[in-house]
């Protein structure tokens, strides 16, 4: 297995996410996959365990793909000073069979409970798990990644990685310093106001209760959805938007269907976090802004509400860039204070994620990965969040709930019949 000549210190992004870690919010995403048979995936769906493992083995001694190196690492140091450390991987614990599960719902089930099992300390932050009985031919695949090693863009990059023998690296295979820009006095004063602004949004009471924000439990439900990422696209585009915009107004029509659900009256708005990938990551596993949109949730006309969030998030997705991560959590201490705040917070009512992915299909010594379903965490005190990736032209799309709040399956329809709406739409 490739190692690491001495200790790596983490980055300030990567080293707030073990710190975000709790044994009540797990900070790990995972993707779900469902593998058609070839390659280790026989005929029946019967996966050969050993066949896979030596697959992985190669990847992981691969050097070109530079980017499976937090594979083989793990996390020692000390608390004030974190360091990525050279750590074999036991592939006989990382990559395993699990239980079968019955089709599609059962693995999303095993994937609510993933989202609130820690992975094991001391050893590399990962785990590939093949799922007997998530389809009636071939097999479920889940790729579980810790935050610190990878946020969804990075993660995505290690997946393809990973499944793919002989994949070009999308990004440099050794380590590089980040490109610092020079900054005008007018752009270091806009960023300081900006900061202040977001540290002061943090303290301020926006929300009056409700259902969507409390103490998060451990029982989670998930639930996995698609549509076609041309059509999605297409609609879209017909009222002004992206396919992110498309998928922010059907995250509205869900948010709106869980309040009802619960019994609770719809806002006419509702403040989502979104993430925005930052271009110059260095050697970190994380590099995100954050945008936060209002959400119109009582606007009827699915074209206008499209068309509304569009015009928020083409100056938001800018503006996010040029802030950059949240300035509490570039150091430790902050990082604390951080997480504090985000269990009381009152200014974000949930989180909506999307990664661009890969456009052809990925396989697994063979195995065609026909599906693939992003898992994103909930945190602090948000009960809800949709995550989605464009895979081989379709838009996957995954809701994530505290299930002892929030119903599942009312969220389910509504994100489901919203989407098929958006890619319904056409110019006028």
């Amino acid at each position: 297995m490739p190692g690491v000549s001495g200790a790596e210190s983490l980055s300030a992004a990567d080293a707030s996410n073990v710190i975000l870690d709790a044994v009540d919010q797990v900070n790990v995403f995972l993707m779900a996959g469902i593998l058609a048979p070839g390659g280790f995936v026989g005929a029946d769906g019967r996966a050969d365990l050993e066949r896979l493992r030596a697959v992985v083995a190669g990847r992981l001694s691969d050097l070109s793909l530079g980017g499976l190196r937090r594979f083989s690492q793990r996390i020692g140091g000390t608390k004030r000073r974190p360091v990525w450390e050279a750590s074999a991987p036991d592939l006989a614990q990382h990559v395993r069979e699990v239980e079968r599960v019955a089709g599609t719902g059962g693995l999303a089930a095993l994937c609510a409970t993933l989202m609130t099992t820690p992975l094991p300390a001391g050893r590399p932050l990962w785990e590939l798990l093949v799922v007997p009985g998530a389809t009636d031919a071939g097999t479920g695949i889940i790729l579980r990644i810790h935050h610190a090693v990878a946020d969804g863009v990075a993660g995505v990059r290690l997946a393809r990685q990973l499944f793919d023998a002989g994949a070009a690296p999308e990004a440099p295979a050794t380590p590089r310093p980040p490109v610092r820009q020079p900054r005008s006095r007018k752009s270091g004063w806009r960023r300081f106001w900006g900061s202040l602004s977001r540290l002061a949004a943090m303290f301020s009471v926006q929300l009056g209760p409700t259902v969507l924000l409390g103490p998060i439990s451990t029982r989670r439900g998930i639930t996995f959805g698609d549509v076609a990422l041309d059509d999605i696209s297409r609609g879209a585009r017909a009222a002004g938007g992206t396919v992110n915009d498309g998928l922010l107004a059907a995250v509205a029509a869900a948010a709106a269907a869980a309040l009802t659900s619960a019994g609770e009256p719809v806002p006419d708005e509702l403040p989502a976090s979104i993430p925005v990938a930052l271009p110059d990551r260095g050697n970190s596993g994380n590099a995100v802004g954050v945008m936060m949109v209002p959400l119109p949730l009582n606007e009827p006309d699915l074209g206008a509400r499209i068309g509304r969030i569009a015009q928020v998030t083409t100056a938001a997705k800018t503006e996010a860039r040029e802030q950059g991560t949240y300035e509490l959590t570039r150091s430790r201490w902050g990082t604390r204070v951080f997480a504090f705040l985000a269990r009381r917070q009152r200014f974000i009512a949930l989180f909506v994620t999307n990664v661009r992915g890969p456009e052809q299909r990925l396989s697994l010594d063979g195995a065609p990965l026909e599906r693939a379903w992003p898992v994103t965490p909930i945190q602090g005190n948000v009960r809800l969040g949709v995550s989605a990736i464009s895979y081989a032209g379709r838009l996957e799309c995954v809701a994530h709930v505290d299930a002892e709040a929030l119903d599942a399956a009312s969220v389910e329809r509504a994100l489901e019949d919203e989407l098929a709406r958006v890619c319904q739409l056409r110019l006028v």
